[in-house]
């Protein structure tokens, strides 16, 4: 007896993602339900060698539905997410509405899998921010051998990241740079996103930060430890789909770079790809289409006692929000709904 899974925002990015991803991992589904707002009515969307047919969620009811995964706005989920929590259908919120509510809880499976009971507080679920996804997966284990005091993270953020309006942006931008007889004006990001880079992802903050920024701080303490001290700068470039990670660790104790490669070749969800030669790393047009999170660069930072360089490579429409939601369904139903 398999689940009746729910999928809201079926026709966005990370909505055909999960359909793509709960066929890849044979979630085991009863009856699936893709919907979406009245303007992608009856659009067709693929759900392995099947075909679903959008429905519309305005009307739709979720009683005798187990789970439902969103992937709509903040805005849509206000109106929609507690309906299909009151009515019994545990919700896995991908948008930042729930993610800092403390009564909900924000789970990645490999960081803080023992948080899924805690579902029971309001029937939701949040999924973190792509960009603290990832980063979180390659911090845990080396937190749970080192303490970690303090990390300094700069990303490279792909445009996916923004939807589909932002990978539109940067295609039609490359474009009209080739074919100068048109020109595409910014509409999704601040200033050019072909061939640029933009130090700004979301709204500017009071103290200076942006709130992409203050995401990474504030969820990296929700899931893994409150005393992490955690500075980011989040840049948009130039690049479809996987987002990147330079990223500084401070220990409060010694922890050797060919320890901590160890620790990351054995842990949940990584992939170690770590040669001191020409090529021999990742890069994020290589992670795309897959489920791991990639660690490479690993090296001794020698201007602090006990510190540690990486880059964090994954694919942020998968581990960034799809993979990491469907990954929650597979613990929820092996934790506590029990019926696969």
């Amino acid at each position: 007896m398999g689940y009746r899974i729910v999928v809201v925002g079926a026709t966005g990015n990370v909505g055909r993602e999960m359909l793509n991803i709960l066929a890849e991992r044979q979630f085991p589904v009863d009856e699936i339900a893709a919907l979406a707002s009245r303007r992608s009515l009856g659009t067709e969307v693929s759900f392995g060698d099947k075909t679903l047919t959008t429905q519309d969620l305005d009307t739709f009811d979720f009683a005798g539905w187990d789970m439902a995964l969103f992937a709509v706005g903040s805005a849509a989920t206000k109106d929609y997410a507690p309906k299909a929590a009151a009515a019994g259908c545990v919700v896995i919120d991908n948008s930042s509405l729930y993610r800092y509510d403390p009564d909900i809880p924000l789970i990645v499976p490999e960081c803080n899998p023992e948080a899924i009971h805690d579902y029971k507080n309001k029937n939701i679920i949040a999924n973190p921010n792509c960009s603290t996804a990832q980063m979180v997966v390659a911090l845990k284990p080396l937190h749970d051998r080192a303490k970690i005091k303090r990390v300094v993270v700069s990303t490279y953020q792909s445009v996916s990241g923004a939807g589909k309006d932002g990978m539109d942006e940067l295609w039609d931008q490359t474009k009209a740079i080739y074919n100068p007889t048109t020109e595409v004006e910014p509409k999704k990001f601040q200033k050019q996103i072909a061939f640029n880079v933009i130090p700004q992802i979301d709204v500017f903050m009071e103290d200076g930060s942006t709130k992409e920024e203050w995401k990474m701080v504030v969820e990296t303490k929700k899931i893994v430890d409150p005393s992490i001290k955690v500075t980011a700068t989040c840049v948009r470039v130039p690049v479809f789909v996987g987002h990147s990670e330079a990223v500084n660790i401070e220990f409060e104790e010694f922890l050797d770079e060919d320890e901590a490669r160890d620790i990351l070749r054995e842990a949940p969800g990584i992939m170690v790809i770590d040669k001191r030669e020409a090529g021999g790393y990742v890069s994020p047009i290589e992670c795309a289409g897959d489920f791991a999170t990639f660690i490479s660069r690993i090296r001794q930072d020698s201007t602090i006692e006990n510190g540690i360089n990486l880059w964090c490579v994954s694919d942020n429409l998968r581990k960034g929000a799809a993979l990491n939601a469907v990954q929650i369904a597979e613990l929820l139903g092996r934790e506590v709904l029990k019926k696969g």
